[in-house]
C-alpha cells in the first residue's frame, strides 16, 4: 500500500524547538524545499477554513422584547454578515445561562448583568461586552387588582410572599432592593421558576406580589386583573429608588474566550450593534412584525408592540455602552445584598465591563 506523503520535517518542526534538515547536516535539497512550499499554503488554508467554519451558540435567557437586539441579529443575518456562525438557544433563565456559559455550551450569554458578575465572583472570570438597556426592565412589582386598596405602597408588602424566578437571580436582587428601599419588612421571597409560573402564582393567590418584566405589565393591561405596585415607567419612583441609569440586561462572555478568540467576540458584538442600529431606526410596529412570529409568539402581538413602544422610549440603550457611572449605581445595589465587600473587590468596572468591542463596531 502506498504511504501518505509527509510534510518535510523542517516545516513540521517549525512551531518550536530547533529546526533540522532531513539528513541532519543543515542542508536542504531543492526537492524538499519545493515540497514544503507547496504544502504550506494547504496547511494554512485548512486551518483558516476550520476557524471560519466554527459553530457557536448564543444563549438568550427569556422570551421578551428586551432581547430584541439578539433576535434581530439572528433574523436579519447580522451575525453571519459579521463573520460568525452562531445559533440561537433559549436558555430560559439567568442562572441557567451562566451555567451553560461556564460549561462551554455557549459562546455568549444574554441575561442580567449581575449573572456575569456572579460568575466572576464564583471563580470563572466573565465580562459584559454589550449593554441592552439603561433601566432594569424586570424591576417592577405586580399585585392583584383586587388588592390595590390593601397594598398602596411597597412598604405594605411587609410579611407577604413575593415571587421571583430563582433565589440569587437578577429578579431576586430587584425584589430585595426595592422592598428594602420601600421600607417593607420580612418579605418572604419565593423562587418559582419562570415568569408564567410567577403570574400563575399571583393569580391563584399563592403569593401577594410578583417581580415582573415591563412586557408582563403591558400584558396585564389587556387582562385587567393585575396592576403595578412599582413600575420603572414612573420616573419619580425610579429616580428616588435607583438614582439614575442602571444596566439590567447584558451580553457577556468568558474572559478566556476574549483572550483566545477575540475575533469571534468582535463578530458577535458587531452583529448586535447592527441590530441595535436597526432598532433605533425602526418603528415598534415594524419590529413587532419582524420578530413576533419567530421569537415571541407565546406573547399576544399587541403586548409585544406595546412593550417595544415603551422600551424604545424608556429602556433600550441606543449606543449599548455601560458607563462607569451606571455600573457604580448597579454596584451599590449589589453590595451587601448579593456580594460582600471582598467579593465586590473582584468585580471593579474594568474587570466586569469591556466596551471596546462595542466602540470598535460603532467606529467601523
Amino acid at each position: 500500500m502506498r504511504q501518505a506523503r509527509r510534510l518535510p520535517r523542517r516545516l513540521a518542526d517549525c512551531s518550536g524547538g530547533k529546526m533540522t534538515s532531513r539528513n541532519g547536516d543543515g542542508r536542504w535539497s531543492r526537492r524538499e524545499v519545493a515540497k514544503g512550499l507547496l504544502a504550506a499554503p494547504f496547511v494554512l488554508s485548512t486551518a483558516a477554513k476550520a476557524q471560519s467554519s466554527a459553530k457557536y451558540e448564543f444563549g438568550v435567557a427569556g422570551i421578551a422584547p428586551i432581547y430584541s437586539a439578539p433576535y434581530i441579529a439572528f433574523k436579519k443575518g447580522y451575525f453571519k454578515e459579521a463573520g460568525i456562525d452562531v445559533g440561537y438557544l433559549n436558555s430560559q433563565s439567568g442562572p441557567r445561562t451562566k451555567q451553560i456559559l461556564t460549561a462551554g455550551q455557549v459562546l455568549v450569554g444574554c441575561s442580567g448583568v449581575n449573572d456575569a458578575l456572579a460568575t466572576t465572583v464564583a471563580g470563572k472570570p466573565t465580562t459584559v461586552v454589550f449593554g441592552l438597556d439603561r433601566r432594569i426592565t424586570y424591576a417592577n412589582i405586580l399585585i392583584r387588582k383586587e388588592d390595590a386598596g390593601k397594598f398602596k405602597s411597597v412598604a405594605d408588602l411587609s410579611g407577604q410572599r413575593l415571587a421571583v424566578t430563582q433565589l440569587q437571580s437578577a429578579t431576586w436582587l430587584m425584589a430585595v432592593f426595592i422592598t428594602e428601599k420601600g421600607g417593607a419588612k420580612d418579605v418572604d421571597i419565593r423562587g418559582l421558576g419562570d415568569f408564567a409560573t410567577m403570574l400563575g402564582a399571583l393569580k391563584s393567590k399563592q403569593v401577594a406580589a410578583t417581580i415582573a418584566t415591563s412586557a408582563m405589565l403591558e400584558q396585564m393591561k389587556g387582562e385587567d386583573w393585575a396592576v403595578p405596585l412599582f413600575s420603572i415607567g414612573d420616573d419619580a419612583s425610579w429616580k428616588s429608588t435607583f438614582g439614575g441609569d442602571v444596566p439590567g440586561i447584558g451580553c457577556y462572555v468568558l474572559q478566556e474566550q476574549i483572550d483566545k478568540n477575540p475575533a469571534a467576540i468582535q463578530a458577535a458584538v458587531t452583529g448586535l450593534v447592527k441590530a441595535q442600529n436597526f432598532i433605533n431606526s425602526s418603528s415598534p410596529e415594524e419590529l413587532t412584525e419582524l420578530l413576533h412570529e419567530d421569537f415571541m409568539n407565546s406573547l399576544p402581538k399587541p403586548t409585544v408592540q406595546s412593550g417595544l413602544t415603551f422600551y424604545k422610549q424608556n429602556v433600550f440603550s441606543p449606543d449599548n455602552i455601560i458607563s462607569e457611572n451606571s455600573y457604580a449605581l448597579l454596584s451599590s445595589i449589589i453590595k451587601d445584598r448579593q456580594f460582600t465587600p471582598d467579593q465586590m473587590a473582584k468585580i471593579p468596572y474594568k474587570a466586569a465591563i469591556n466596551m471596546d468591542f462595542v466602540r470598535k463596531a460603532r467606529a467601523a
